[in-house]
């Protein structure tokens, strides 16, 4: 009796240690999670742009594929490395994740400029006219994966920045839980948005109370003004991620100068509201970051196109458009 009461009591203590190891990874998820917010603002915000067009039957489809292609993402590919990269090279981490703000910066920036200069590109209008739906839609979740791909890896490496785990062990599960819980929340918002204008036709056409039929008229006619407004703050979340990361990730390796130009920026704007310093701080900080992503980024405009562009086309065989 007393080996067996001794067996109970070893059963109980491991019970509590797995049970406090849970809640540290609870823990260490939250607030890994909130330090991504704007990542995540970026990805719900421009993921909706990429089933909009296309046949209303295709979009939860569309938004499957790319969910999965997500949790592959995260999962199979970045969750190694990223642990590979914090354990036998932490040096790498900053210079990679300047790279994928490079490119948010990039893609800010050239919908800026086209929405400031509309200019048609041959190739790629005949590579995505809607004469050819498949390809349209293979294009789109295609352009999906890629942007969720980077978006994916600041996320994992801004999580990984402020875990603080014991062991390599909780590292992974803590990124794992993470990685999940921030794709089941931002996919699930994003096929709620793209499905609004259904439902609400399905009101205005079923309900039998004239308030649910003119509620489901409204939101049929406030889901475009929503996907239009949702593409203007995806660009600007782009920009301003993209911006933050890579004037701190410039002030990590020794060139701090506009890093902390933007920090005295935001500190002297707060000084001046006293009753509202850290929401002064963070949109003074925010917006800052998001105009030098812009300039940023329209330097890297005819740096891609004519040079990085051409030469990833001889070396894929593909065109230069793509």
């Amino acid at each position: 009796m007393s080996g067996l009461l001794a067996l109970l009591d070893d059963v109980a203590a491991i019970a509590k240690v797995a049970a406090s190891s849970v809640d540290d990874i609870a823990a260490a998820a939250a607030k890994a999670g909130s330090k991504t917010a704007g990542v995540l603002i970026d990805d719900a915000a421009v993921t909706p742009t990429y089933v909009t067009g296309l046949d209303a039957s295709r979009e939860l489809p569309m938004i499957w594929r790319i969910t999965k292609a997500s949790f592959k993402n995260k999962l199979v590919y970045l969750l190694p490395v990223a642990l590979l990269l914090s354990n036998f090279a932490p040096w790498a981490i900053t210079p990679l994740l300047m790279f994928g703000g490079a490119y948010l910066c990039f893609e800010g920036a050239e919908k800026v400029f086209h929405a400031l200069m509309p200019h048609a590109d041959a190739a790629v209008e005949q590579d995505m006219t809607p004469a050819d739906p498949k390809r349209l839609e293979e294009a789109r979740v295609a352009g999906a994966i890629k942007t969720d791909f980077i978006l994916s890896a600041e996320i994992m490496t801004i999580s990984l920045s402020v875990i603080e785990a014991p062991n390599v062990y909780m590292q992974a599960a803590t990124l794992a839980v993470v990685a999940a819980g921030i794709t089941v929340a931002v996919y699930g918002v994003v096929a709620l948005i793209v499905k609004m204008d259904d439902v609400g036709l399905h009101m205005a056409a079923n309900m039998h109370f004239a308030v649910s039929r003119a509620v489901g008229r409204g939101l049929v006619r406030f889901m475009p003004h929503l996907l239009t407004t949702l593409s203007v703050i995806g660009t600007g979340a782009m920009l301003w991620v993209g911006g933050n990361i890579i004037t701190h990730g410039l002030e990590v390796l020794g060139w701090p100068w506009i890093y902390e130009q933007i920090h005295h920026l935001a500190l002297a704007a707060a000084a001046k509201v006293e009753s509202a310093k850290g929401v002064v701080t963070w949109a003074v900080t925010a917006a800052s970051d998001g105009v030098f992503g812009l300039a940023f980024g329209l330097v890297l405009i005819p740096v891609v196109t004519r040079v990085v562009g051409p030469l990833l086309a001889k070396i894929t065989g593909k065109p230069a458009a793509h």
